[in-house]
This record gives C-alpha cells, structure tokens and sequence, in this order.
C-alpha cells in the first residue's frame, strides 16, 4: 500500500510541475518537491541494498548512495512519516552489523570517500542509543588519524593518489570530523576540519575569478597539474559543490567562538560571489565546466546546481549570506526543475544531466582537460544529483520557514 501511495503522489505531483512548464516556472513548494523526488526513488529502489546488489563492490560502503538514504530520512522530520526513516535506517544497518564493524570497509585502503557515509550514524546514535554506531564512528576516525597527508598537513585524496588534494575530499571527511569532535568532545577534530577547509582553499583558488579548480598536486608531477602551482585546469562544478556544501554543514557544528569560524564564513561568502558571476543569465543554473558557459559541449549540470541551491539558501538562513541569496536559490530551483526534470513512462519523476563522475590521473589516465570533463558520461537519476536536489529543497523549505517574516 506504501508503494501504491507513493506512486500515486509522485505522478500527480510530477503531472502539476510539468504542465506549466513551458511558459511558467514551477510553483515555489520545494518541500513537496524532494518529497516527490525522494518517493520517485523508492519507487525505484525498494530498496537501496537491494538495488545495490545488482552492482559491482564498488558500490559498497559509497558516499553517493549514504547520502541518497541520508537525504531520503531527513523527510521523516518533515512528513511525520517513519517509512522515510526506515528507508535510510536499513541501508545503514546492512553495513554496519551489531558490533560496529562496518562491511566492506577497509581502513587501510586511506580513501577519504569512504568516511563520508558514516556521517548519518551520529544521527543514527542520536535517535536509537545503539552503541554499534559509535563503535563505528570511532572506526572512521582511526583512519584520519593515519591518513596520508601534504607536508602541510592536507589529507591527500586516496593513497592511490598521492600528494593530490581534491575538492571533493573536503565534503567527504570535514562534517565527519566536526560532527566527531562535537559528539565526542574532541575539540582537535573542529581544528583539523578547518584546516583542511581553509588549505585546500588557498591552494585551489584562481585569484582572478575567485573560483576554485578541482583539485591540487603537491608534486606538480601529475600531467593534468599546472607545473608552476599544481594546480588542476579547470573549474568544475560538482567538485565546488561538495565544497561548499562541506562548508555549511561543518558550521552546524562549529563552536560559535571557534577562531576559525569567521574565516570559514569568508571563504563561503567569496565563493558564493565568484559562483554567482558564472551563473547563466538565461537558466539561472550552472554549467559542468563553471565559467564556460556556451562553449560546445559543455551543459547545465544539475549536481552542481542543487548544490549550489543548497548552499545558497543555507547561508542565507543561517546569516552566512546576504538574505538576497535565498531568492537566488528560488529561482535556480524552479529553474531546475523546469530544464532537468522530466517524467519517464511511469510518471515518476526523473532528474537529468548529472555528471556521472569525474576524476584525474588513475589508470586510464585522466588528463582533466575541457574535452575529459564535458565527454564524461552524462547519466540521470545518479544519487549524486538526487540526494543534493532532495536536500536542497529541504533547505529552501527551511529558510522560507525562518526568513519569511525578516
């Protein structure tokens, strides 16, 4: 009957946005619309373990995935119904078992992607007192204790590259850290996630854009490496996006007299502007390749653009930002939904234009120029795109709910 249910709303949710859409954006109810996104994935996804099972083990223990039943739970708040918990509750607990080890993960392999899905079992703990997810956490952070790193401290990436410090990286492991160190009262823990924040930054900023490149090469080695600073060549976007969002949720946890604080809260507020500066003037969304906007072959990303919609609407309700940058966010959001969804055959909602992934270096090797970043697979549905659309439509409900009367 769930299911039923569920399938139900999401068509007639889906019918009422995409009617209007070819003269008229979207109605402003972003709430009604991760619901209808997230059901759109249940419908899909029995189950996400189940689903995963058809992959190959790369799919274990991934952040993509734990963030796709992390953003799923988070609707129990808002719906008041548990079947949301239960969805993202079972993918968990098929990974982390009764005493705390968690399946498939292997400490050693020193890969930052693996810390982020842990994140959710500090909420996990929170709600249930199972000391199987503590057990877990303190897992996770025996491996930041040993992590490879820079000579100035920076976790390199994975140990399977080495040196590299990437944007992405910061999403996976900085909350975990900051969420850690609250939890745990291990205040060394907020400093290390402002560290990394704040090095990765200077390190990747472009200081005629403001924009951030993907990633950086402590040995200038790497051939996508500029030679001078290490720098990566170009901008893309789903890679700022983790950055950003690694930001705001980092801040959730912040001491308020944190002497970090204040810089983090710089740091989001020029990289908000610079994305604002490469933001289309026409789709009000962003482009894989940020500030290319028009050239062939590069395409509205809708990763990115949740991302940034998350982190824009965040920052203004937590006064990060401008309270200007919430209608930003608004229209982006509509937009969205008006250029990157579609109903498939069902009536189920489908979200189009995610970036399937993208890397550099590796074997084969990924050389990180414009043609490698606008030729990689362009999917729909990856949780990459979903999980941040559902969150940032939360967040635009949220700030509505805090700023509506200022």
């Amino acid at each position: 009957m769930i299911i039923k249910n569920i399938i139900c709303s999401v068509a007639l949710i889906c019918s009422a946005v995409l009617t209007g859409c070819s003269t008229t954006p979207a109605v402003k109810a972003p709430l009604e619309y991760s619901i209808g996104m997230a059901d759109a994935m249940m419908v899909r996804y029995d189950s996400i373990v189940h689903h995963m099972d058809h992959l190959d083990k790369r799919a274990s223990w991934q952040y993509d995935y734990a963030l796709l039943a992390e953003a799923i739970g988070k609707l129990e708040k808002y719906t008041g119904n548990p079947v949301y918990g239960k969805y993202m509750k079972e993918f968990f607990d098929y990974y982390v078992d009764s005493i705390g080890n968690i399946r498939y993960y292997k400490l050693e392999e020193y890969n930052l992607d693996k810390i982020r899905p842990a994140v959710p079992l500090f909420s996990l703990y929170e709600k249930t007192g199972d000391s199987c997810y503590i057990r877990a956490l303190h897992q996770e952070i025996k491996q930041l204790e040993t992590h490879p790193r820079t000579k100035e401290g920076g976790y390199w990436h994975k140990k399977i590259y080495p040196h590299q410090m990437w944007l992405d990286g910061i999403f996976m492991a900085s909350p975990f850290m900051a969420g850690y160190a609250k939890m745990f009262k291990e205040p060394r823990w907020f400093d290390e996630a402002v560290r990394q924040i704040t090095l990765i930054y200077d390190r990747t900023v472009d200081v005629q854009t403001g924009l951030l490149y993907h990633a950086w090469d402590e040995s200038k080695t790497q051939r996508w490496a500029n030679p001078e600073n290490g720098q990566s060549r170009h901008f893309w976007s789903r890679a700022t996006g983790w950055y950003m969002m690694a930001i705001a949720d980092v801040l959730d946890y912040l001491p308020e007299n944190h002497s970090g604080r204040d810089l983090l809260i710089s740091i989001y507020g020029k990289v908000t502007s610079a994305l604002l500066s490469v933001q289309d003037p026409d789709s009000k969304l962003w482009f894989q390749i940020l500030d290319c906007g028009g050239k062939e072959d590069n395409y509205l990303e809708a990763s990115g653009s949740s991302m940034f919609i998350y982190s824009f609407a965040k920052g203004a309700r937590k006064g990060y930002l401008d309270i200007s940058y919430l209608d930003v966010a608004h229209e982006a959001f509509d937009n969205l939904i008006v250029r990157l969804m579609k109903p498939d055959e069902a009536g189920t909602w489908v979200l189009t234009q995610i970036c399937g992934g993208c890397g550099l270096g590796g074997n084969p090797y990924r050389e990180g120029d414009y043609h490698y970043y606008v030729t990689e697979k362009i999917v729909e549905n990856d949780p990459k795109g979903v999980a941040p659309f559902i969150l940032a439509g939360i967040e635009l409900h949220d700030a509505d709910l805090v700023l509506k009367n200022k």
